[in-house]
């Protein structure tokens, strides 16, 4: 599916950044660049039984359509399906701020909020073409190298569509922001801690037959050797 062209982020009570307004984005291209870094999702809804839910789920985003899935028999799939408000997190920490007093210790992250009611996808071409999406946001090339999914397995999943029309984007990037007296003051240290994550090395399937190469899609999420000690 074609990707939409980039236009302002939605503006809704619901969408509207009250608190650090300097910290919101403004156009979709920070939505999708945030979705796209990210590989977990938090997906949140009031069950029928009136209880809040909010589960760690994976996605994968096509467009401005974001793909959902697991078991049929998952609670938060049964709910989803049934098209309720839904709010979908994703946060990606990037530093930890160590300020000069606690009151001012912070962290640079990136945040993207989405709210609306998914979709349940029940048109096998769709489904197929969400599961793919999915697959290819966390294992990419893994959808042509592996096993297609059979009948018996895309009948025990179920997919999810919702669109990205409403959502909000916040982010902070910024160094440490103490007060004058304290930087004067000069009584503890303070400074940006990133935070990385990245791969590590591949671990074969010891059921493997030996001299099973490692394949080219996964070798590229391979981390950088490190150079020898001098």
């Amino acid at each position: 599916m074609p990707e939409t062209a980039i236009t302002d982020l939605s503006s809704t009570t619901r969408t509207t950044v009250t608190r650090k307004k300097d910290r919101a984005a403004t156009d979709r291209a920070a939505l999708h660049a945030v979705l796209d870094a990210g590989l977990v999702c938090h997906l949140g809804m009031v069950t029928g039984t009136g209880a809040p839910m909010v589960l760690p789920t994976g996605y994968g985003r096509d467009g401005d359509t974001l793909y959902l899935h697991g078991s049929t028999g998952a609670t938060s799939m049964r709910a989803g399906a049934e098209g309720p408000e839904v709010c979908v997190t994703v946060t990606l920490l990037d530093a930890i701020i160590y300020a000069r007093s606690v009151n001012n210790h912070s962290m640079n992250y990136r945040s993207a909020v989405v709210y609306g009611r998914p979709r349940h996808v029940t048109g096998r071409e769709e489904k197929l073409h969400g599961l793919r999406v999915l697959t290819d946001h966390l294992a990419p090339g893994s959808w042509e190298h592996a096993r297609a999914v059979n009948d018996k397995e895309l009948a025990a999943v179920t997919v999810l569509a919702l669109d990205l029309t409403e959502a909000s984007v916040k982010m902070r990037s910024a160094g440490v922001i103490d007060e004058p007296e304290d930087v004067e003051a000069a009584t503890a240290w303070a400074g940006v801690l990133p935070v990385h994550t990245g791969f590590g090395e591949p671990q074969s399937d010891p059921l493997l037959p030996e001299g099973t190469a490692l394949p080219e899609h996964v070798s590229l999420r391979r981390p950088a050797l490190r150079p020898d000690p001098a």
